[in-house]
C-alpha cells in the first residue's frame, strides 16, 4: 500500500509527528489503539473521520519503518 498520500507530517501540528490525512490524530494513536485490542471497527466507530484505508495505511507505515530499522552493536 502507498501510504504517502494518507500519511502527513505538518510541523506545528502534534509536534511534527506523522498524521493522518492532516487531522490530528497520528499513526501512534492508531498504532497504540490496535496493540491495545481496539478493531478496526471499534476505531472506526470512535472516530468517524477515519477510513480503513487510514487504518491499513498506519500499518503499512509501520511496517515500511520496521523494514528500515537498523541494529548495529
Amino acid at each position: 500500500m502507498d501510504y504517502t498520500k494518507i500519511i502527513t507530517y505538518e510541523p506545528g501540528k502534534r509536534s511534527g509527528k506523522p498524521c493522518i490525512r492532516g487531522l490530528r490524530i497520528t499513526v501512534y494513536d492508531v498504532l497504540s489503539y490496535l496493540a491495545a485490542g481496539m478493531t478496526t471497527e471499534e476505531i472506526l466507530t470512535d472516530f468517524p473521520e477515519l477510513t480503513e484505508e487510514d487504518v491499513l495505511a498506519c500499518l503499512a507505515y509501520a511496517a515500511d519503518s520496521e523494514r528500515k530499522t537498523v541494529v548495529t552493536g
